[in-house]
């Protein structure tokens, strides 16, 4: 068994090239602990390191979340790439030839559909900078352009560009091209005409941003239409390419930044984006008009521990900052909020006012979230009035409460001083406030795992499961076999595909595979054969117990025998069970037989 289509000799090499540590190491900070390397998961949230790297064998395991895996699986996992994407990306590192894709996208139709819809938006992106920096038709919007204060280096830098009013620019340039339109109506680039036949371009006389993967490959594009048209801002519809709700603008050229300095900075739109990156923020990234969504949060969890929020000044902006604080917020993000006035959206405070007193003012001077959020509540209240002013701090006092103790203990001061309320009456309303929470509160957490997470405050270790014998078994024997070519052929020999849990039978049967085209025993390789994430999660955990030193043919039998017994244990259960309703409808030689059936069986199982 191989790896697909990639020549084995590809994914050796690649293993041979990358270490794991230095691998997970560009995500994760990883510290030494013995023979392991250890740091915050980056696939939950969590407070105490429980993400294990292991070089001697190549793998990682997250003890609280159950992620697990070699180097591809790490990153299938946390930027999203298929297995091939995850090689080819570490082969180009390495400079390795990439020769087997062609073959691969020939046998795979949605492969090879992806492949072309690909080409085709980077020709997009460069027909449309073309028109906008060579030709007469895009005149005007590079005009536009350099009049919003677009330097030619950060047209270069984000690749804008232009569609022209025609009908059919980029459709005449697909067809010549040999491209199938219907593919490309798909991919969002043209549309069928409302009437008669053929397709039109879906931009047209709009300033054209193109939008990239985490990768940097052009999937959509966005466009700002020049004349008095709506929508204003319209994007690319959603393809096999393109999903908004998971996509943030800029990513792949802020991602360097994000990852020093450990915080993102989140816009709106495409124009807040490219002058806040001319200013000097270059760890901006956009939801490009779209509200943030669990999976945006997500995102940026993993690469980003604090968040600064830089939506417009407006009501709108401001709504939507508050909205999205609490989804940062249970995804396990530090949230800060720039707070725009005169309701300017970033590129407009920029224009008026210049970068440095934008990144001085605006961005380094974001307010906690709770400041916000509390600094938002006081639109819906009357403070001039008694009543109003009563009920906003009783309002407050909700939000300050799951504050740790200097947070409460500085905003309990402000909320005093600011309404001349005795401060000794507030902390009392609040730890009143808190006590009845306190009665209240059933276990919640913001994610699955809630042993180890930063929102979750009581004091727990982790559980091991506790597996039947014949589960624990199968664990120890597979663990065994991954470090040991002779015990997994012994197995081989002597239970075969005998395993009573599915997912062993089935990591067996890739071990099998292994072994028969490999001599020397490797984790690494042999979970590059998987490529099914739950199997590798199960496989790094069983990995993780090691080789078992003094495991000897006694041991292995034992574990075979105790796998073995399983079945038989089952059918005398299943068998005692019919006997009973044999009696109970009143056929006792029914009974007997079945009785004799049991004791057979038994005896089996005794001397088994």
């Amino acid at each position: 068994m191989g790896y697909g289509r990639i020549p084995d000799e590809v994914i050796e090499a690649v293993l041979q090239r990358h270490d794991i540590a230095d691998v997970i190491g560009k995500y994760v900070h990883l510290t030494k602990q013995g023979h392991y390397l250890k740091g915050l998961c980056p696939f939950h949230s969590e407070k105490s390191p429980s993400f294990t790297v292991t070089p001697e064998k190549q793998i990682y395991h997250c003890f609280g979340c159950g992620a697990g895996g070699n180097m591809f699986q790490f990153l299938r996992e946390i930027e999203g790439y298929t297995f091939a994407e995850a090689v080819r990306h570490l082969a180009e590192e390495a400079d390795i030839p990439v020769t087997w894709e062609e073959s691969l996208s020939a046998d795979n139709p949605q492969q090879k559909d992806r492949s072309k819809m690909l080409e085709a938006n980077e020709k997009a992106a460069k027909l449309y900078r073309y028109i906008l920096m060579n030709t007469d038709q895009g005149k005007n919007a590079l005009d536009y352009v350099r009049n919003r204060q677009m330097s030619d280096k950060l047209i270069d830098a984000f690749q804008i560009g232009y569609a022209p009013a025609m009908w059919d620019t980029l459709v005449q340039q697909l067809q010549k091209a040999g491209y199938d339109l219907p593919l490309m109506e798909r991919g969002g680039l043209v549309s069928a005409r409302s009437e008669g036949d053929g397709y039109i371009d879906k931009f047209r006389d709009r300033v054209i941003f193109p939008i990239w993967d985490a990768q940097g490959k052009v999937i959509a594009f966005g466009g700002r239409a020049l004349g008095d048209v709506q929508p204003k801002y319209l994007n690319s519809p959603e393809t096999m390419l393109f999903n908004k709700s998971r996509v943030l603008y800029n990513f792949h050229q802020a991602r360097p930044q994000i990852r020093k300095t450990n915080t993102m900075v989140l816009f709106e739109g495409y124009m807040d984006v490219v002058k806040a990156w001319e200013a000097g923020v270059r760890n901006g990234v956009g939801t490009m008009g779209t509200a943030l969504t669990p999976e945006h949060a997500e995102l940026i969890r993993r690469n980003a521990g604090r968040v600064v929020i830089c939506y417009d000044g407006d009501s709108a902006g401001q709504n939507a900052a508050y909205k999205a604080i609490p989804l940062l917020e249970q995804a396990g993000c530090e949230v800060k909020v720039a707070m725009l006035p005169d309701a300017k959206d970033p590129d407009e405070y920029i224009t008026a006012y210049g970068s440095e007193r934008f990144v001085r003012e605006i961005i380094d001077y974001a307010v906690p979230s709770i400041k916000y959020r509390l600094h938002y509540i006081r639109r819906h209240f009357r403070l001039q009035e008694e009543g109003d002013r009563i009920r906003y701090q009783q309002t407050a006092l909700k939000m300050i409460a799951d504050l740790s103790s200097i947070e409460r203990e500085h905003y309990l001061k402000q909320l005093a001083g600011e309404f001349e309320t005795s401060y000794e009456s507030l902390k009392q309303d609040l730890a009143n406030l808190r006590m009845k929470s306190e009665k209240n509160r059933t276990v919640r957490d913001n994610i699955d795992v809630p042993w180890n997470n930063g929102r979750h405050n009581r004091k727990e270790t982790p559980k091991a499961p506790l597996y039947p014998a014949y589960h624990n078994a199968e664990r120890q024997l597979l663990a065994v076999m991954m470090h040991d070519r002779d015990v997994s052929a012994y197995v081989e020999e002597r239970l075969g595909d005998e395993f009573n849990v599915d997912a062993h039978a089935v990591l067996a049967a890739y071990l099998y595979a292994f072994y028969a085209q490999n001599s020397t025993p490797s984790v690494s390789r042999y979970m590059a054969m998987i490529q099914d994430d739950k199997l590798e999660n199960l496989a790094s955990s069983i990995a993780m117990m090691g080789a078992h030193h003094g495991v000897n043919e006694v041991v292995i039998d034992d574990y075979i025998k105790e796998i073995k017994k399983y079945p038989k244990q089952q059918e005398i259960s299943r068998k005692k069970e019919e006997m009973i309703r044999a009696e109970r409808s009143g056929d006792p030689l029914r009974a007997a037989q079945i009785l004799s059936e049991i004791i057979a069986l038994e005896k089996q199982l005794k001397f088994s």
